[in-house]
């Protein structure tokens, strides 16, 4: 597993410099934040106590990568845009999990903002010790989102939609591969989750795309 500099790509956006990591995260070095969205927490999980037969241990995989990022960044703060967890039945199985995993990491400093699966699954346990905040969360030039949408005097950070790009070779060579859409009024990071799907985006020529391949981050047109 690369190291979250390893791959990263550093862009400008509303004057402030975001390290677009491979991971499908973003770290703000001024102020040492990790923005990650959709990580989805619990939904395998959730779907296998309901009798559907999916991988086991995603839950356990997005903690230890989120441990990663933060050793590796050197992360004071987690920004998570929405959905944190899937479900209620998601939370319920992987709280635990988290509890254990905040201990760890006590002098972090986590904020949710709340998306429409967190608001599905109710509230957040208190043993997690996560700050939950309603959207738009403004922090300097951004403001801090689940759904994307442009905010008024601010460059909007979202997720919600799971972006990704198909992206096609002169032969029949074919890759559909997650990305950081960069909008004139917003951007929109891919999910984070392990166990999510994607849904394919439309850039026009104003936009400004970023693709997740091989363990690295790339501009494409």
């Amino acid at each position: 597993m690369p190291s979250a500099s390893e791959g990263a790509l550093e862009i400008e956006a509303a004057g402030e410099t975001l390290r677009l990591l491979p991971q499908c995260a973003v770290f703000w070095p001024r102020l040492r934040m990790l923005l990650m969205a959709d990580a989805h927490l619990g939904k395998a999980a959730a779907f296998r106590n309901g009798g559907i037969p999916v991988p086991s241990g995603t839950t356990d995989e997005n903690l230890q990568a989120i441990d990663r990022l933060v050793k590796d960044c050197g992360a004071k703060q987690v920004v998570f845009l929405g959905d944190l967890v899937h479900s209620a039945a998601a939370r319920r199985a992987m709280s635990a999990a988290f509890a254990e995993w905040r201990e760890r990491n006590a002098a972090l400093d986590i904020v949710l903002v709340r998306g429409n699966h967190d608001r599905r699954a109710g509230g957040i346990p208190a043993e997690w010790r996560v700050d939950s905040v309603e959207e738009p969360y403004v922090v300097g030039p951004f403001a801090l989102c689940h759904a994307p949408a442009e905010v008024a005097g601010s460059y909007g950070i979202a997720g919600h939609t799971h972006p990704c790009v198909n992206l096609r070779g002169r032969g029949r060579e074919h890759l559909r591969l997650p990305c950081f859409w960069f909008r004139r009024g917003y951007a929109v990071l891919p999910a984070f989750g392990a166990f999510t799907g994607m849904a394919d985006v439309e850039p026009d020529d104003t936009d400004r795309v970023y693709v997740v391949a091989d363990d690295r981050v790339l501009a494409v047109n």
